[in-house]
C-alpha cells in the first residue's frame, strides 16, 4: 500500500487544480494520520493485503502535506454530509479528523464544501472521484481506480463536480455541519 501511495506523487506534483467529490470518506489530501491509518487498515484487511498500513499512512500524509502546503496547487473539495458522520476509526479519531477539516478550511489553497442531507438534489450521489486539472479523472471503485483521459468523459466529471459544488455549502455553513458532526460524537 505504501508503494501505491508513492506512485501518485508525480501526478500530484504536476496537477495545478484538484477537484474532488467524496461520497464516502474524507479525501486523502485532508486526512489525519489516525484517520488514514484506520481507513487503510480496513482496506488492507478487506483485500487481504500485507500489512504496511503505518508506512502507507506516512507516505499518504507526506505526499498530501507537500502538495497542500507547498507549490501552487489548489484544491476544490466537495463532501457529502454523510462523510462527516460515517465513523472511520474510533470517536477520538473522528473528532481529530473533523477538527482538521475545520482548520484546513483556513488554508489559502483549499476550498471545502459540504452537501447537506437536507438539500434538494438535482444531481444524484456517485462514486468518489477526482479530476486533475482538465486532463484526467479518476474514479474509486471497490476493486480498482479507473483512470479516465478521454476529453469528452473528463468534461462530464467536471460538469458533475460543478453540479455538486452548487449543492454544497461553504464557509460558516460548512463549518456548522462539521461542528454538528463533532458534537454528535459525544
Amino acid at each position: 500500500m505504501k508503494q501505491l501511495q508513492e506512485s501518485y506523487i508525480p501526478l500530484y506534483e504536476r496537477t495545478g487544480v484538484f477537484r474532488t467529490y467524496c461520497s464516502n470518506v474524507v479525501p486523502g489530501v485532508l486526512q489525519t494520520h489516525a484517520y488514514a491509518s484506520a481507513l487503510l487498515r480496513s482496506i488492507s484487511k478487506f483485500h487481504q493485503l500485507p500489512d504496511d498500513v503505518s508506512a502507507a499512512a506516512d507516505a499518504r500524509l507526506d505526499r498530501s502535506f507537500r502538495v497542500v502546503r507547498e507549490g501552487g496547487h489548489r484544491f476544490a473539495l466537495v463532501l457529502e454530509e454523510a462523510v462527516l458522520r460515517h465513523r472511520v476509526g474510533d470517536a477520538e479519531t473522528m473528532a481529530g479528523q473533523l477538527g482538521y477539516l475545520l482548520s484546513s478550511m483556513a488554508f489559502p489553497s483549499v476550498s471545502l464544501g459540504v452537501i447537506p442531507f437536507s438539500v434538494e438534489r438535482c444531481m444524484w450521489k456517485t462514486e468518489t472521484f477526482s479530476v486533475y486539472d482538465t486532463e484526467q479523472a479518476e474514479v474509486e471503485l471497490l476493486t480498482a481506480r479507473v483512470n479516465i483521459t478521454a476529453p469528452s468523459e473528463v468534461s462530464q466529471y467536471l460538469r458533475a463536480f460543478q453540479e455538486f459544488s452548487r449543492l454544497a455549502v461553504h464557509g460558516a455553513e460548512a463549518r456548522a455541519l462539521i461542528i454538528a458532526a463533532i458534537d454528535a460524537l459525544e
